[in-house]
């Protein structure tokens, strides 16, 4: 009797995820599985305590610590790896692989961009027209930083992973990297682009100002812009049934986020759909929201971490949204030059879609030289037009490079 509760005692001890990572140090990987639950709780600390992107960061932050949790076997990245089977995967897999399907499908991404079409409210576009512009020019980021991922020495699917980081749309990062990165065998992995997507647009505040002022003179930040036009019922309902007709034209590839924006938005501005619109808003959105992170976070395993490319990822990505930020100020400029004065270069950085912190941040600095100048509305058409930019771009992007 004794001889078996000692037996089963040593198997329990030899089972357990504390002798796996004690004996992981002795064969030189223990120290991952403790690198990567501190990164965890770095990211649940900023989640929590800091208020960064807290509905997605906190669900990605969990989901790394389950996955790197020994012998938790909710996440198996070999499933997913070149033709994925998904039969297996619903009779082999954990929870997460299951939940993680939902990523692979292409199925979560597109879900989340009708909650946000939902809640969007595309007046200010419609007003000023001219927004699309500096929606369209804050994209640049995406294209500069694919050239440089490329030069960096990253394959053009990774290239075109990291260079989406730019659009600040982290719906979009998940979306374009899920499908180029889909086959595996790659130094990087959704997850990580994720990440550093969603830290990225947490930052917003920190990222941009900076730059706004180092590309702006003191007389441009001072424009006071004129009052926007009222927008008719009709303009917002033709609105996003004409985007979806000309976007999936132009650019196919970007239908299943576009057509999906454009539906959560006519439903919203219909006003006849109050209980889609309700769940699309809230109740279909926070599942989504819940499967998406914590999945999305437990492929973020040492190994995708723990390598030097993760450090180019970090990097192009401060790159990409700076480069966005930029061209969207820059663009901005232009239209200050040729509407003679009447545009504030800095709405031109609410172009990357970090919806509505963006605009709240040209507003924040406008305000700084001028405490009477509002621009948030002014800044939010931009700011809309950079949600359907970059699903655009993430179309172009899966157009031209083959996955």
């Amino acid at each position: 009797m004794i001889y078996k509760f000692l037996q089963t005692l040593h198997d329990m001890i030899l089972e357990s995820g504390i002798y796996q990572i004690c004996n992981g140090f002795i064969a030189d990987e223990g120290y991952k599985i403790i690198i990567m639950i501190l990164i965890s709780f770095v990211f649940m600390y900023l989640a929590i305590a800091k208020g960064f992107e807290p509905l997605l960061l906190l669900p990605i932050s969990f989901g790394i610590l389950l996955t790197n949790l020994p012998d938790a076997a909710m996440y198996h990245s070999y499933l997913f790896e070149g033709n994925i089977d998904y039969g297996r995967i619903l009779h082999e897999g954990g929870l997460l692989d299951i939940l993680y399907m939902g990523v692979k499908l292409q199925i979560y991404p597109p879900l989340i961009f009708l909650g946000i079409g939902a809640m969007t409210d595309f007046s200010p576009l419609i007003a000023n027209p001219k927004s699309f512009i500096l929606g369209a020019a804050a994209q640049g980021g995406i294209f500069f930083t694919f050239i440089g991922a490329a030069l960096f020495g990253f394959t053009a699917q990774e290239a075109g992973a990291i260079s989406i980081i730019g659009g600040a749309d982290g719906p979009t990062a998940i979306y374009v990297s899920s499908k180029l990165l889909g086959g595996g065998g790659f130094d990087v992995e959704t997850g990580t682009i994720a990440l550093a997507a969603y830290t990225y647009m947490a930052l917003v505040p920190i990222i941009q100002p900076p730059i706004m002022k180092a590309l702006t003179t003191k007389k441009e930040r001072l424009v006071r812009m004129g009052q926007l036009r009222p927008v008719s019922k009709t303009e917002k309902i033709i609105f996003p049934i004409a985007v979806t007709v000309v976007v999936t034209l132009i650019v196919p590839s970007a239908a299943p986020l576009v057509g999906m924006l454009m539906f959560g938005n006519l439903l919203k501005e219909s006003g006849c759909c109050d209980r889609l619109v309700k769940t699309a808003q809230n109740e279909l959105m926070n599942i989504i929201t819940i499967f998406l992170g914590i999945s999305v976070g437990a492929t973020t395993t040492a190994e995708k971490i723990i390598n030097p490319k993760f450090g180019g990822v970090i990097v192009l990505g401060v790159l990409a949204f700076s480069f966005g930020t930029a061209s969207g100020v820059l663009f901005g400029k232009l239209m200050y030059l040729a509407t003679r004065g009447k545009v504030n270069p800095l709405i031109g950085s609410a172009g990357v879609s970090a919806v509505p912190m963006a605009a709240r941040v040209s507003q924040k600095v406008g305000q700084q030289y001028d405490p009477t100048n509002y621009l948030l509305m002014h800044a939010m058409g931009p700011n809309v037009a950079g949600v359907i930019g970059s699903a655009v771009a993430a179309g172009v992007l899966l157009n031209i490079i083959p996955y």
